[in-house]
């Protein structure tokens, strides 16, 4: 190489590398810092690699400086237990890659598109990182829906962060015809098949690698792989205890509309708890006791609570803020509602970030005000360190149907 492309190389390196160690603080701000530490006022936070680096250092020098001016700052909020990424409009089936019926190894991760136009929306609502799962096809019934994995929403490719984060199970009522103790008992199975492999004395056929689904068993019982099992019905979530003590479960439950008739036995069994905090009707005989106090009833009795948007989640993640400020008006604490969005899955599910403190992933959002009121927008937004943009498709339709322009009115009020 001659000295001219080894200077223009070695510059172009350099360039790259000054941007991406750039130093930004943000000054002056409300932190939730979602630690022992609690809120800090008129705090400073320094981002710099993609990672926290300090919290109200003494001293600082900065590249880029945003001035708060009281303004509260959280780590970006989680989503959960949705196909955000997976779908684009749910009744056009080729836009959808979230529906499969491979079962217990399906890994839709490979599917996931960063440039929904879904994703600038749930932005909008502060979300930075979310946790998508597959699901069978409609009309389909089985206890394996396959794995679920994270993503950060900066719209970029190679925005999955982590794949096969957790394994999804349905063990609630069947659609048609089917008993929720043959899902129960046929998970039991499987995982009972899998430890007699492991515990029995290897013969040379035993000594065969294992196969894809015996490695996801492997880790699930180890604990390496978290199990969220969507189940509603509280004898049912007993049920759920007893395998997960039986087989040394990584549990959690998604949907628990009746996990406040148990939830002395789920906060002694350390199971966190997926809910939805407006869930406040019976849609069936597994959620007579669906009310809008559940997730503040179970944060006072000790349960791990993750907040999440129940129904099609994917397009209206946005609004999980919202459902947590009416958690928060019936019976939740605020630092619970921030908690369950945030620390508690990140912990959970082992996904980097859901706090502010040093060394943490700088995923971070300023608010004009209190985030669960409906007034309040994101100021800033960063993600993995960067700030992105929180235009949306919305945005971009009201500006075009409403702004002045020689081109006829597409809308007009």
């Amino acid at each position: 190489m001659n000295k001219f492309k080894l200077s223009i190389l070695t510059g172009a390196l350099l360039s790259s590398s000054a941007v991406f160690a750039q130093v930004t603080a943000i000054t002056n701000a409300t932190v939730h810092t979602q630690t022992k530490q609690g809120v800090l006022e008129n705090a400073t936070v320094l981002i710099e690699n993609g990672k926290i680096t300090a919290l109200n250092p003494k001293s600082f020098n900065a590249d880029v400086t945003v001035d708060a001016q009281g303004k509260v700052l959280t780590p970006g909020l989680i989503g959960t237990m949705n196909h955000l990424g997976l779908v684009e409009v749910g009744a056009v089936s080729r836009s959808v890659d979230a529906y499969d019926k491979s079962g217990l190894e399906f890994d839709p991760s490979t599917a996931f598109n960063p440039r929904s136009s879904l994703i600038p929306y749930a932005r909008k609502g502060g979300v930075t990182q979310n946790l998508s799962i597959p699901s069978l096809p409609w009309g389909e019934s089985g206890v394996f829906m396959g794995l679920g994995f994270v993503a950060d929403l900066s719209g970029e490719f190679g925005s999955v962060t982590d794949r096969k984060t957790a394994l999804i199970v349905d063990l609630g009522a069947a659609s048609g015809d089917g008993s929720r103790a043959a899902a129960v008992q046929a998970f039991a199975k499987k995982l009972s098949e899998q430890k007699k492999k492991l515990t029995a004395k290897k013969d040379k056929k035993a000594d065969k690698d294992p196969s894809s689904e015996e490695k996801l068993l492997i880790d699930v019982l180890n604990g390496k792989l978290p199990v969220v099992a969507s189940a509603s019905r509280a004898s049912q979530l007993l049920e759920l205890i007893k395998l997960k003590e039986e087989f040394g479960l990584n549990l959690v439950i998604y949907g628990a509309d009746d996990a406040v008739l148990v939830k002395e036995e789920l906060a002694k069994a350390k199971v966190p708890v997926i809910v939805s905090s407006v869930s406040n009707l019976p849609t069936g005989f597994d959620a007579l006791h669906a009310h809008l106090g559940n997730a503040g009833t179970l944060e006072k009795a000790g349960v791990k609570v993750i907040l999440n948007v129940a129904g099609d989640g994917s397009h209206n993640v946005y609004q999980m803020r919202f459902n947590a400020g009416i958690a928060v008006a019936n019976g939740m604490s605020h630092d619970g509602a921030l908690k369950a969005m945030t620390v508690n899955v990140a912990d959970t599910f082992g996904i980097e970030g859901g706090k502010i403190a040093k060394g943490e992933r700088a995923d971070v959002v300023l608010w004009t005000a209190d985030p669960f009121e409906f007034s309040t927008r994101v100021d800033t937004i960063w993600i993995n360190g960067e700030q992105v943009t929180t235009e949306s498709r919305h945005d971009k339709l009201t500006e075009r149907y409403t702004k002045d322009t020689s081109m006829p009115r597409g809308y007009t009020k």
